[in-house]
């Protein structure tokens, strides 16, 4: 079994061996990507508000503002590249595709399965992409104290 846990650090200090750090300037394109997805969606989210308010909805008024403010936040972020918001899209990611998965569980019909596809395979590979983009970003050092 230890032979086992040997080989499996091996092949991990291989892997962050042949990880090139960050140039200056230099941005991952699925950050970049997961900067424009983050962007859009809120942009989306503000479109969909102003053609869809109607007054006495304080819930969706709320719910708009939060979405708009992480994903905004998230987009500013990312094409910034900082760590935070490579991880917080990869939690949103992460429950989309987890939501949606379990959403195709009581699909009825071949356009929902449709609509999941949709949803998921792209949130599953822009979530693939952003794993190696995270470990070239690494976290920031943290000041001893």
């Amino acid at each position: 079994m230890a032979r086992g846990y040997a080989r499996g650090r091996a092949r991990d200090e291989a892997a962050r061996a042949a990880l090139k750090p960050l140039a200056a300037g230099e941005r991952p394109g699925a950050v970049t990507v997961g900067a424009l997805v983050a962007a859009a969606l809120a942009l989306a989210e503000l479109v969909s508000f102003g053609f869809g308010y109607s007054p006495g909805e304080d819930e969706r008024i709320l719910r708009s503002v939060v979405a708009v403010g992480l994903l905004g936040t998230m987009a500013w972020g990312m094409w910034r590249i900082r760590y935070w918001a490579v991880l917080g899209m990869q939690t949103l990611l992460g429950i989309t595709i987890v939501l949606a998965s379990a959403a195709a569980m009581f699909a009825a019909n071949l356009k929902a399965v449709v609509l999941v596809l949709a949803i998921v395979l792209p949130a599953g590979t822009l979530f693939w992409f952003l794993v190696k983009s995270m470990a070239r970003i690494q976290m920031p050092e943290r000041p001893i104290t």
